[in-house]
């Protein structure tokens, strides 16, 4: 009997044991991420001080038999939680020129004026001319709005932003990004980390787009949304919000919780869209499907179709920079009932 009742009370045992070792691992690789990616200036330090965090919590936990050494574990590690929450973002760094300048906005009425739209000339992928443009908008003419979803490689995880269309005016696309400074390009693991701030680019598309398709070689969809005038008007309204609090007061931008797609969907929320968290808000590369299946988009099609015919990097390339460009990359689109 007693072998029997230890045979069946092992698998317990060792699923007990199991929780307990994650319940530690998962705090000890934050913090020694944490400490990597921290604010010191210096990788080698960084890379030294993580390193030195992880095999003494490792040993102090596991291999030690002080128990003491447990409590002197804990102790670090809650030092380094409040370092990392005593860095704070910031808007006075070194950036790269097409983040350089944070976007505002003054809402009168019915009229927008936005400063800081950027509207670059592009020659390659990384030589331009910078040039940041005053825009003025109608909330009246706002008529509907467009979705993009744009890859560095196709697959679950891409970019998104919209397009916000009026019938007076080019379309103004804003499109939620980090803000690297010089020298720096993105990484998803640093991105948890505080590395980069958050800025909200407000452009033509003859830039946000054409620098997708044309010079970085980025396989890009536009899909026409079935929203409402009211909802893009509403829609816009709280991005306009989240630019000038942006302005005032800087965020870090995060994968998880403070980025593109998921910023998207709580504006949306905001704005009267009803539906619940799916997977696809973080694999947002799979985001057009949701948004197809979930009746935002016009179902004429089946979804393969349309997406094939909703890839523009041809049309963009034909109408490189035309002026109108916003024109030419909707020509062959679908075409829906606004």
């Amino acid at each position: 009997m007693n072998s029997l009742r230890s045979f069946l009370f092992r698998p317990l045992g060792w699923l007990v044991a199991i929780i307990i070792s994650l319940c530690w691992a998962i705090p000890i690789l934050w913090a020694t991420l944490a400490i990597y990616y921290s604010n010191l200036p210096w990788a080698g330090m960084r890379l030294a001080l993580a390193a030195a965090f992880a095999a003494f919590t490792i040993w102090a936990i596991w291999f030690s038999r002080r128990r003491r050494m447990s409590a002197t574990a804990i102790v670090l590690f809650l030092g380094v939680v409040a370092w990392w929450i005593s860095i704070q973002p910031s808007h006075d760094r070194n950036w790269r020129p097409e983040v350089a300048v944070m976007p505002r906005a003054v809402i009168d009425g019915d009229r927008v004026r936005l400063t800081g739209v950027r509207n670059f000339d592009y020659r390659t992928r990384n030589d331009f001319t910078v040039r940041y443009e005053e825009r003025e908008v109608l909330l009246s003419h706002l008529i509907a709005l467009d979705f993009y979803v744009s890859y560095f490689t196709e697959g679950p995880v891409g970019h998104t932003f919209v397009s916000f269309i009026f019938d007076n005016a080019p379309p103004l696309s804003i499109s939620i990004e980090t803000r690297p400074e010089v020298g720096e390009g993105f990484a998803p693991v640093a991105s948890l980390f505080k590395q980069f701030e958050l800025i909200y680019v407000v452009g033509d598309e003859r830039d946000l787009v054409r620098v997708r398709t044309n010079y970085r070689g980025e396989p890009v969809y536009l899909y026409r949304l079935n929203t409402s005038a009211d909802d893009a008007r509403r829609l816009l309204l709280i991005y306009l919000g989240r630019i000038n609090q942006l302005a005032d007061r800087p965020e870090f931008y995060h994968l998880l919780t403070n980025s593109c797609t998921i910023n998207i969907v709580r504006y949306a929320n905001a704005a009267g869209r009803r539906g619940g968290f799916d997977i696809r808000h973080i694999l947002n590369g799979l985001v057009d499907g949701y948004l197809y299946y979930s009746g935002r988009m016009d179902k004429t099609l089946p979804f393969d179709e349309l997406r094939r015919r909703s890839r523009i990097n041809e049309a963009a390339l034909a109408a490189d920079g035309a002026a109108d460009f916003s024109e030419r990359i909707r020509a062959s689109l679908p075409t829906m009932s606004r």
